[in-house]
């Protein structure tokens, strides 16, 4: 949003949740709460100062705090981005918007058996069409969206846990996804990258039932012609945007690297890139997706 303010020792971060009805705002915030944050679901906007400043005297300002805001709370954007810039000094804030296809969506609201808080007595998809243009705005400025449409339970305490369970909040996370095309593109990476231009080590008999995390598969797929070209440029371009998304305060980055199945080239070039961004100084961390899937 660009309004995070440098924190020092002695202040806890501020996690700001918000996003679709039934795209895991719950699941998130009693992640946050097992990770050690004081949460309040269901946040008024203009209360955000007050709740800080309430956990500030009785905790501590280094006890962080999680927020969750929905469109219950009225008048929703306006009172959030004010709440943000002028309320939490002292304090790293991000915001988080949880996300989802219409289709996940309504699947997830009817089993719940619970309206939308828009539907107004109509159709349980005009509600959720409502909200849409409600958070539009919103879901662009955030710092880290997350696309829950294919992400089980676990899978997005994992994202979550991930993003927020450390200390070192002011250095960018990066996480680079290796994943199958023939599975589909991860929706909500900022970069992809095609590695189907290498050769393929599910041709080689004895590196076929191997993945890219084993040595072999790896030294093999690194020594093909482009390989490490392809790893020499693609990095230091990494490092260029993240130190932009640092200045405009955002501290996530997502880098979706494909092969055909997300077994062999993808999951290599995933580690091989993450070891290398680490390296450069930044919270890095390779994820296979696919791995497994055949």
């Amino acid at each position: 949003m660009g309004t995070m303010t440098p924190m020092d020792d002695t202040h806890g971060q501020l996690v700001v949740i918000t996003g679709m009805t039934g795209a895991g705002r719950s699941t998130a915030a009693k992640e946050l709460e097992d990770l050690g944050f004081f949460v309040v679901d269901n946040l008024p906007p203009s209360l955000l100062p007050e709740v800080v400043r309430l956990v500030d005297e009785s905790h501590g300002p280094a006890q962080p705090v999680a927020v969750v805001v929905d469109v219950r709370s009225g008048s929703f954007f306006q009172g959030l981005r004010s709440a943000i810039a002028h309320g939490v000094s002292g304090r790293t804030t991000s915001l988080v918007f949880l996300d989802a296809t219409d289709e996940v969506l309504v699947r997830r609201q009817e089993a719940a058996r619970r309206p939308h808080p828009l539907q107004q007595g109509g159709r349980l998809i005009d509600g959720l069409q409502r909200e849409r243009v409600v958070l539009g705005d919103l879901r662009a400025e955030a710092d880290l969206v997350i696309d829950t449409s294919a992400l089980n339970v676990h899978q997005l305490t994992d994202r979550i846990a991930e993003s927020f369970g450390t200390t070192e909040t002011t250095r960018l996370r990066v996480s680079v996804i290796s994943f199958g095309f023939k599975y589909g593109i991860p929706v909500d990476a900022d970069h992809v990258a095609d590695m189907r231009f290498l050769p393929n080590p599910h041709w080689v008999p004895e590196l076929r039932p191997r993945t890219g995390q084993d040595p072999e598969v790896s030294a093999y797929v690194l020594g093909r012609p482009g390989a490490e070209e392809f790893v020499d440029a693609y990095v230091p371009l990494l490092t260029g945007v993240a130190e932009g998304y640092l200045r405009e305060g955002k501290r996530f980055m997502r880098v979706a690297i494909g092969c055909t199945g997300g077994k062999h080239r993808s999951v290599a070039m995933s580690e091989e890139i993450a070891r290398r961004m680490g390296e450069q100084g930044y919270v890095a961390r390779a994820i296979h997706r696919d791995l497994g899937r055949e």
